[in-house]
């Protein structure tokens, strides 16, 4: 038996990559809307990011927050992705499932604990060098 051919796929099309960009935004948007640890996240983004206008940080030292700030939220981004398909795979309660959705979260904990790891590494020596009027 042989293997199916694979597909072929359709030219390049502008108008196909503004579909998959808008499918793209529409998920970010639907996770902003259901998931509460979003919001925990946007937030700590927002913090992060006045910091770090605010102390007038270095480029190096953004690259890194911009690295950790991006690791949460790809984090949390599969995290959804994986919930969403395994209460449509599961509907009812399974130990794998259960186990499978865990496992996600604890990656998105993961992720957390190594940025705030990271901001305080990065806005350490700033805040040493606060002078107190």
């Amino acid at each position: 038996m042989n293997p199916p051919s694979p597909k072929s796929s359709p030219s390049f099309s502008l108008l196909a990559r503004g579909k998959s960009f808008n499918y793209a935004m529409q998920g970010i948007v639907f996770m902003l809307k259901t998931q509460h640890n979003a919001w925990i996240h946007f937030i700590a983004t927002l913090a992060v990011t006045g910091l770090g206008y605010y102390f007038h940080i270095n480029a190096e030292d953004w690259r890194w927050l911009i690295v950790a700030i991006i690791m949460v939220w790809v984090a949390e981004t599969f995290n959804t992705a994986i919930e969403y398909v395994c209460d449509v795979v599961s509907p009812n309660h399974s130990d794998a499932v259960k186990y499978a959705k865990d496992i996600a979260a604890g990656a998105v904990l993961i992720c957390a604990f190594g940025a705030v790891l990271i901001g305080f590494l990065t806005f350490f020596p700033y805040l040493l060098n606060v002078q107190i009027a």
